[in-house]
């Protein structure tokens, strides 16, 4: 008997024959979900199916394409409000479609007519493949739809700006408030500059004693400190130095940045920014504000980082490390969230320069647990904490650009210039030799061949 006389009038009194036609249907409803229907049953439930599966296909096709040749195309796509609504949408209606076709093809099957033996095989079997088809497009429906309310959360919807110099200059600012202190003060200030075509990335640490801190002539804060922020200048917070511009701005100045929150940043940030521009020269085109009280989350949602600790870092306890709960030893460790931060944050047993390099090397962890299987597996407890922890000015639109130069990022040794003794005094330091130090370490002279 052909397949297709088997499949079409099977001889319903012969269990064999009903068995086999029952394997027939549910593997054809696994390879092109539609196809029993189209053979044995309603036919246009089955046009449906495979016209369904096969623009599911040509999807994933083109993906594949994109990924391949226009990897960034593919990114935006999946970083746009508007492209994850439609994708969640589509799953969506793939699962219940796929529910209907798998329960109409046992339907089809008759398994009262197979064999005794074979029922619950045949049986279990299409539930299995149901369970995963469905429960994939469904899980699939709940990332996409994750992703849309995390990045809505965290990103702008502004315009996108250029490179300048061929580079994208990004501060990142470690804020850490608490309730010892006057709102949030930035502990951790760094420059991320990374090459636009290349992704070759170099961080450019700054002490959070910096003083003074110019601003040029197009801040309005110049006006205020023409000589530059610092100890030596009447401030309205505790402490005068860099990072205590956030917090006097924000409390105190607020309305020389009126236009602030609309770009989706703080008066304080933008302060933030104009210190770091007149301290490094550069151009900030985004920032970066990641909630150090919040960070031990995102850590465990990564799964912990790796970290070798070079001396080791209390934590607890006082300046004369009175009251210590445990030390972090020296060594290759594997950190979860907790210790993770306190690794970043402790303030006593060593230098605030220490505690500087310890925040950049947790940064580099970090990017380096930012790796597909992570991020798929762990997307959802990734996407949660990021709301929590990160703000940004990063335009929505730039971030499948931003993906694909990230990409491009981790793949190659990021390049540190950290302004701390003994390259500079923080206390009086020398912009004109930041700046050089600046320019070199963006871009580093050729050696020159040496002759033989």
């Amino acid at each position: 008997m052909s397949s297709a006389t088997l499949l079409r009038h099977p001889d319903v009194s012969s269990p064999g024959e009903m068995t086999a036609r029952g394997w027939w249907l549910v593997g054809l409803n696994v390879v092109l979900p539609g196809t029993p229907q189209l053979v044995a049953g309603n036919r246009v439930l089955g046009r449906i199916g495979i016209l369904a599966t096969l623009l599911l296909w040509v999807l994933a096709l083109v993906a594949l394409v994109l990924m391949l040749v226009a990897p960034s195309s593919l990114y935006t796509f999946a970083t746009q409000a508007g492209s994850l609504t439609v994708l969640q949408l589509l799953l969506i209606a793939y699962a219940v479609l796929w529910v209907v076709l798998t329960l109409d093809t046992l339907r089809l099957v008759r398994l009262v007519k197979a064999r005794s033996n074979a029922r619950g095989w045949i049986a279990a079997f299409s539930v299995i493949v149901l369970v995963g088809l469905a429960g994939t497009a469904a899980y699939g429906s709940s990332v996409a739809g994750s992703a849309r309310g995390a990045l809505g959360d965290i990103f702008a919807a502004g315009p996108s700006v250029p490179p300048v110099d061929g580079r994208y200059n990004i501060m990142l600012l470690g804020g850490d408030a608490g309730p010892d202190r006057e709102g949030l003060r930035p502990d951790s200030m760094s420059i991320v500059s990374i090459d636009a075509a290349t992704g070759k990335a170099v961080t450019i640490g700054l002490p959070r004693d910096l003083n003074p801190v110019p601003f040029s002539s197009k801040s309005p804060l110049h006006a205020l400190y023409p000589d530059g922020y610092g100890y030596h200048d009447k401030c309205d917070v505790d402490v005068c130095q860099l990072n205590s511009i956030y917090t006097e701005v924000e409390l105190y100045k607020s309305d020389l940045y009126p236009n602030a929150k609309k770009q989706g940043s703080e008066p304080g940030i933008e302060a933030m920014r104009d210190a770091l521009e007149g301290a490094t020269g550069l151009t900030i085109q985004y920032y970066v504000l990641i909630d150090m009280q919040g960070f031990a989350d995102l850590i465990d949602a990564l799964g912990g980082v790796d970290i070798t600790v070079s001396e080791k870092v209390p934590i607890g306890g006082d300046e004369n490390l009175n009251g210590v709960v445990e030390w972090i030893q020296p060594g290759k460790r594997h950190m979860d969230g907790y210790h993770a931060q306190w690794y970043a944050r402790a303030r006593h047993g060593t230098s605030d320069y220490d505690r500087m390099a310890r925040q950049r090397q947790l940064q580099d962890a970090i990017l380096k647990q930012f790796n597909p299987l992570n991020v798929v597996t762990k997307f959802q407890d990734i996407a949660k904490a990021g709301a929590q922890v990160m703000k940004t000015d990063i335009p929505q639109s730039m971030l499948g650009y931003f993906v694909d130069l990230g990409m491009k990022t981790r793949t190659q040794p990021v390049s540190k210039l950290e302004l701390v003794p003994p390259a500079i005094d923080p206390t009086d330091p020398d912009y004109s030799a930041i700046h050089q130090l600046v320019k070199d370490a963006l871009a580093p002279a050729t050696p020159k061949p040496t002759g033989r």
